[in-house]
């Protein structure tokens, strides 16, 4: 996704700003945005051929002139949802935007259709038992039950890859040896593949305290039993432009309370709600770290992820929540496993 910092003007901004623009960054589109970084519209050099045709000069103003209703994709929108809205709509780049509106960054077909190699690390965690899963996990680690004809595991690393990130650690315990002899280096699945061994039970977050080298850069941390079609390339620009030290990805979960509900005011009935539904957000086993935060956790010691999270947000520092609105499924139940196979070639 490219940077959109070089290809911003506001609805002031005149037709010669843009011509310089277009003529100095060799793009095809710019974003007219107002103060608050929200989408106005955008304007293509088609745009200012024809105001010139009409009369207007160099120096008018691009206020009439900008396209006020351009196709936009949302940042939770999928690599292949994108391509295909490229397509049928005839463009070439698109303005990619939060749900506020806000522009998060410019996609390219040619960027979507080949994704260059990222140096981030994609850190997995994989070591866990799968109790709720038995007998299912009593020979096979639940990352490695097979969801659409093959592992659950297989499907994150192909996701991943697709965006570009193929430097990927798996954090191992449980039947550690079916998913080293599956997954091998990687080189069958277009990755580098490492493996971090965890001799214990250490938590969503302890076995980061076990890794050889403190990444470089942001990194990504998973539980290697979600199914998702999140893109994580929208994921990755969301925390960078947050300038935050973690992101959380979230979703949204209902609870409905069965009964009326009864409210009283001074021992005297209020309202009576009918069975209402409660909204929260929860966590989706997804996050987006910088290496400091490594220096947080104990070494080889059982800590989980929402310790992390909590002392990261004592020590003030702002934690970015990121909604998956896209399809999501933990599965780490019986019925949640038979779901995902029913689903799996529909989604992906």
């Amino acid at each position: 996704m490219k940077n959109i910092d070089n290809i911003i003007v506001n609805k002031s901004s005149l037709i010669l700003d843009v011509l310089k623009i277009l003529n100095t960054t060799s793009m095809q589109v710019v974003l007219v945005l107002d103060e608050n970084k929200k989408l106005l519209g955008t304007i293509s050099d088609g745009d200012i051929r024809r105001a010139l045709l009409d009369g207007k000069a160099l120096d008018s103003s691009i206020q009439d002139i900008y396209f006020t209703h351009p196709t936009v994709a949302n940042v939770n929108d999928t690599k292949e949802k994108i391509l295909n809205l490229c397509t049928s709509k005839k463009i070439h780049q698109i303005p990619i935007v939060d749900n506020n509106n806000i522009v998060i960054g410019l996609e390219s077909i040619d960027e979507l259709i080949k994704k260059s190699a990222k140096p981030n690390k994609v850190v997995l965690m994989v070591g866990g038992l799968g109790t709720r899963l038995k007998p299912l996990t009593n020979t096979t680690p639940k990352p490695m039950l097979h969801v659409g004809g093959k592992p659950i595991l297989q499907t994150i690393v192909e996701t991943f890859a697709s965006y570009g990130y193929s430097n990927i650690i798996m954090c191992v315990n449980y039947k550690s040896n079916i998913i080293q002899d599956y997954f091998g280096d990687g080189h069958v699945f277009g990755v580098n593949i490492e493996y971090i061994l965890e001799n214990k039970r250490m938590g969503t977050a302890g076995a980061l305290s076990l890794l050889k080298k403190l990444p470089n850069e942001s990194f990504f941390v998973m539980n290697g039993d979600i199914l998702t079609n999140v893109n994580f390339e929208h994921l990755h620009k969301a925390h960078i432009n947050a300038s935050t030290s973690a992101t959380m990805c979230t979703r949204e979960y209902d609870i409905q309370v069965p009964y009326g509900v009864v409210n009283c005011v001074d021992n005297r009935i209020n309202s009576i709600v009918e069975k209402p539904i409660h909204k929260f957000s929860v966590s989706a086993g997804i996050y987006m770290l910088e290496p400091a935060c490594i220096k947080l956790i104990p070494k080889d010691d059982f800590y989980d992820m929402p310790t992390l999270f909590d002392e990261l947000i004592s020590k003030g520092n702002g934690i970015l929540p990121f909604p998956i609105d896209e399809y999501w499924l933990d599965i780490g139940r019986i019925e949640e496993y038979e779901r995902a196979n029913k689903e799996y070639l529909e989604v992906f």
